[in-house]
């Protein structure tokens, strides 16, 4: 025994070793080359060609583990792999078999078997495992049920002779079931911790990660070995009682037949020891024994004449029951005994060893169990596969849609109509999406108009007269806007007579929070500057100002300058916002590189410097915010402020009311048809002095 499961473990072991190295050689292709597949299937054919001859030993029959090349070459590899190793070694096996004598008494169940499991292999690679690896379990399972349908045809195949037929199943069907499974098992984990797949099957999952497929495979294998078990165990007890019931019955007519043999033997004078030839007349099935015995156990005449029991005649009457029959071992074997009391002291025994007794039951209970094993997997099978066609396909391509809708493709419409109910949910689904949208629709209509609202009072709070009575200056400014509320704006106002204040900003962020910020933000600066204050003291009190209450973390970059225009000089500071453009008269338009400082309302206690800008008769001035040269055409390409300036240059001698719809339109011309996503504000300012 112990050397068997060795050799067994042994060439076991070789098949898993066998499938890694052909695992890593293949791993990185998704798909098998038809050489390939040949290639595969060829080597898992010859080691089953190879299991055929070199087979273990065991009780006059050779152990082997030949069903695992076809299985792992459809499980693991391909399809066609699985098909053509099956075919290799099942039409050798019935070659051997046939033509050479090997194995001739199992050929057809071995051949049939082996070309089967190549099949049965590539039918559950494709349609159960959707070409996936199975895990250890299912793949243990695929291999003891391909060896039970093995033993299994070996009982069709020989009714006539059903004896060595259950013979040669119960010497093999344990280690070739057992080894198989193991051999399948082992691949599918060895396999599985190469590819990296490895998940510990001892993790307990939470319930939302259980697949409703395995759970439903789950409570039907529970229920069908329930079932399964119950019936083997009522057939078990039934095939018992009856065996008993017919050995009884056996026992019974050849004891009354002796009995009157016996009878009128003695009546003629016929010596007790000259009874043993008679007695040899008689049969108790293939191995049963006839004997006569003293009331001390001392066989008289018989089969075993000459021996005497351990125990005693009146020991076994009073063992029997009411009909003398009882179980007990008097020769060494466990047997089925009937005693009867001849008279004169002398009893008859006869005797049924009860592996002959049970030998009729014991193959029926093979056979049925195999048969309901096969029965069970190919029942267990297709079910899975019709929940998986049927149920679990239909929840996927359901999910799939629900997936497309969640992410914001309102117009997907689920249509599995597999069956009634995913029918009446994929209308209910598409009817609840179509309320959604109207829903989504009005509120968009609602929020369109708030936005519009909302830019409405935005643009009202920016000045629009632009055209002050005086000559000695000239200023335009623009915003346009995204098509959500920004936080862009600019403004101007005389802080005195012949003070005039320049501001543009930019907040950050988009919607009614940036509009509702930049409102405040605009007036802290208008009012601070109205009382007379230097830009970097107004930026510096804004600030401060902006940052109490400031839970939403917003910020506003901010230019401002203050121009005295009798003398030409601007006091500025920069908060955080683009470099202003600047061109000084008869030249061109070039960057201002000014002190830039800290953001509005991104920390408490920020000082800013200011710097002076002298402006002359002529000179011009031309601040923005970021959707300037943030602009982006459809190659995502931004506008920049090299072509704002070449745009400024050629309209340098154009009056400012026609530079910033050119610089405008140069920008759309620009970003073609991509959209808009941030305000467009510019202001310009030319100086002409008291001349």
């Amino acid at each position: 025994m112990l050397i068997m499961l060795l050799k067994m473990s042994m060439i076991t072991a070789l098949y898993v070793l066998l499938s890694i190295f052909l695992w890593k050689r293949v791993r990185n292709r998704s798909r098998l080359s038809a050489l390939g597949r040949v290639t595969i299937g060829v080597i898992y054919g010859l080691c089953a060609v190879l299991s055929t001859h070199f087979g273990v030993d065991y009780g006059h029959m050779m152990l082997n583990v030949r069903d695992i090349g076809p299985l792992a070459a459809g499980l693991f590899f391909d399809p066609v792999s699985g098909v053509i190793a099956g075919l290799i070694g099942g039409i050798e096996r019935y070659i051997v078999g046939t033509w050479f004598g090997i194995g001739s008494y199992t050929r057809i169940a071995c051949s049939v078997s082996t070309c089967l499991a190549g099949f049965l292999a590539a039918v559950l690679h494709i349609r159960l495992f959707k070409r996936k690896k199975p895990s250890a379990v299912y793949a243990f399972m695929i291999g003891a049920v391909m060896e039970v349908f093995h033993m299994y045809v070996v009982f069709i195949t020989h009714r006539a002779d059903m004896s060595m037929a259950f013979y040669v199943v119960k010497t093999c069907s344990g280690p070739m079931i057992v080894f198989t499974g193991l051999g399948l098992g082992l691949s599918s984990i060895a396999l599985r911790v190469v590819s990296g797949q490895w998940q510990n099957p001892f993790r307990r999952k939470k319930e939302e990660e259980i697949p409703v497929s395995q759970k439903f495979q789950g409570w039907l294998f529970g229920v069908t070995m329930v079932v399964l078990l119950l019936n083997f165990g009522f057939s078990y007890a039934l095939q018992t009682q009856s065996a008993m019931q017919e050995t009884r019955d056996d026992l019974s007519s050849v004891s009354a037949d002796i009995v009157q043999v016996y009878n009128r033997e003695r009546a003629s004078g016929t010596p007790l020891y000259s009874l043993t030839e008679t007695l040899s007349l008689f049969h108790v099935g293939m191995t049963g024994t006839i004997d006569i015995i003293d009331s001390a156990g001392h066989v008289r005449a018989g089969a075993h004449s000459s021996w005497q029991l351990a125990e005693s005649a009146q020991t076994c009457l009073e063992r029997a029951d009411s009909a003398g029959f009882f179980t007990g071992e008097l020769f060494g074997t466990e047997s089925l005994c009937v005693i009867e009391d001849l008279g004169d002291g002398m009893f008859l025994l006869i005797s049924l060893p009860t592996e002959e007794a049970y030998a009729s039951r014991n193959a029926q209970v093979y056979e049925l169990a195999f048969a309901d094993i096969i029965l069970f997997s190919v029942i267990y099978a297709l079910i899975s596969i019709l929940v998986q066609q049927i149920v679990v396909n239909s929840l996927d391509m359901v999910n799939a849609s629900l997936a497309k809708i969640t992410s914001g493709n309102l117009n997907e419409v689920v249509d599995v109509r597999s069956a009634s109910e995913f029918a009446s949910l994929s209308d209910d689904i598409n009817q609840t999406v179509d309320v959604l949208k109207g829903y989504i629709e009005a509120a968009e209509k609602r929020i369109e108009q708030e936005l519009e609202m909302a830019r409405a009072i935005q643009d009202s709070a920016l000045p629009k007269n632009s055209a002050f009575p005086r000559k000695d200056f000239a200023l335009f400014a623009t915003m346009d806007p995204a098509r959500e509320v920004g936080g862009d704006f600019y403004d101007f106002f005389f802080v005195d007579q012949n003070k005039l204040a320049l501001v543009i900003a930019d907040v950050s962020g988009k919607g009614i929070p940036a509009s509702l910020f930049m409102m405040r933000s605009k007036t802290a600066i208008r009012g601070l500057a109205e009382s007379g204050r230097e830009p970097a003291e107004i930026l510096y009190r804004a600030n401060n100002v902006l940052c109490e209450g400031n839970d939403a973390e917003m910020f506003v970059t901010v230019w401002l300058g203050i121009i005295d225009l009798e003398t030409g000089l601007m006091k500025c500071a920069n908060a955080g916002h683009e470099y202003p453009v600047l061109m000084r008269a008869g030249e061109t338009f070039e960057l201002l590189r000014d002190k830039h400082g800290f953001v509005l309302a991104g920390m408490e206690g920020v000082r800013f410097k200011e710097y002076e800008l002298q402006l002359y008769p002529g000179d011009r001035l031309f601040v923005y915010t970021d959707g300037v040269p943030e602009a982006i055409n459809e190659a995502v390409e931004q506008y920049g402020t090299d072509r704002l300036i070449q745009v400024l240059n050629m309209m340098r001698e154009n009056d400012i009311r026609q530079v910033l719809p050119a610089v405008r339109e140069d920008i759309a011309r620009f970003a073609g048809e991509a959209e808009q996503f941030d305000d467009i504000t510019m202001l310009a300012f030319t100086y002409f002095g008291n001349s």
